[in-house]
């Protein structure tokens, strides 16, 4: 079977490379065999092969967090699942034509779930949907502010805050970019690229009516980190989740001492390690019906086959790209 591997650290357009290796074993007891049919290139995903993320693997490795494909087979003893149905494996190492997993390891699709768009529930929505939830108690009508409002992750914070009432204050880079955080159903959107944490508190301000703000969420660290400090109330949170600053966060003591604000960080790989499996299960029992009835989706930039994966990691690392870059295998 074909897969994506790379042997060094570095640029993935140049370390990636599309490789033969062995078809994995049939599926024992309690296991499904997969034909993988789409994978995305997360921010991840990419920061892995750099060797710059939370977890350096070794080398030979498989990339690849999220995917989704179709049962091929079943071994025994496995209940609820049938060949041909699409299903998203929680195992990472997701680049790959097939995989036989534990048939408690998958997520089940619905008939008539699109793959492209279910490729992507596994990291992006998980994310979105456990920051709102677990991290501060928000109820309908409280204001959240969050950085990268047009990332994948940002777009779902303002699908599914918007279900649940809580109204949204964007920051985006690019004027270009307010058009994917308003199709998101982002309430306000804020056009800053390094604001002072003065500027950015005046059209918090003047945004939210002095409302108070719940929680921040930020993709971005370095300054804007503190920028954020700055708009939430006393005693509220910033939720960093992704550095793609690549810079470390900032947050002026006056905040933290004397405001009573905190800053902490986020990782959904942690989050599974201690959420056990009723409530891995209950969050993709909310998840999986608004993916399939379309509630929740994300733009797709483009797709590209396994031997492209060099043309494939170079779109998925720009900046200004508009959606998500996926691997699909034909299948």
């Amino acid at each position: 079977m074909r897969a994506i591997s790379h042997d060094r650290f570095g640029d993935p357009a140049s370390v990636l490379a599309c490789i033969e290796l062995p078809d994995p074993p049939p599926p024992g007891p309690g296991e499904v065999h997969v034909e993988m049919v789409a994978m995305s290139i997360n921010p991840a995903d990419l920061l892995t092969v750099e060797g710059r993320y939370g977890i350096v693997p070794l080398l030979p490795f498989i990339p690849g967090a999220e995917g989704v494909g179709r049962i091929a087979a079943l071994g025994s003893g496995v209940d609820g699942l049938a060949i041909g149905d699409l299903v998203a494996p929680l195992a990472g190492s997701a680049w790959v034509e097939r995989m036989t997993v534990r048939a408690s390891a998958v997520i089940p699709l619905p008939l008539g779930t699109d793959p492209l768009q279910a490729a992507m529930v596994k990291a992006n929505p998980a994310t979105a949907e456990v920051m709102l939830n677990d991290l501060a108690p928000l109820t309908e009508g409280d204001w959240i502010i969050q950085t990268a409002a047009n990332s994948a992750v940002g777009q779902y914070v303002c699908r599914l805050a918007r279900l649940r009432g809580v109204r949204t204050l964007n920051v985006v880079r690019r004027i270009e970019a307010r058009r994917a955080v308003s199709e998101a159903g982002g309430d306000i959107i804020l056009v800053h690229d390094g604001a002072t944490p003065e500027t950015l508190l005046r059209e918090v301000t003047q945004a939210t009516q002095g409302a108070p703000v719940k929680l921040a969420l930020d993709a971005v660290g370095g300054a804007v980190t503190n920028a954020l400090a700055a708009c939430v109330t006393d005693g509220a949170r910033v939720v960093n989740y992704g550095l793609l600053s690549g810079k470390p966060c900032e947050v002026d003591a006056h905040h933290l001492v004397f405001r009573g604000v905190t800053l902490s960080g986020f990782w959904l790989a942690t989050w599974f390690r201690s959420a056990g499996r009723e409530r891995i299960a209950a969050l993709y029992g909310k998840l999986v019906p608004l993916l399939a009835d379309g509630t929740l989706s994300s733009p797709i930039a483009a797709t590209y086959p396994f031997e492209q994966i060099a043309d494939a990691a170079a779109h998925a690392a720009r900046g200004a790209r508009n959606g998500k870059v996926l691997l699909v295998t034909g299948s």
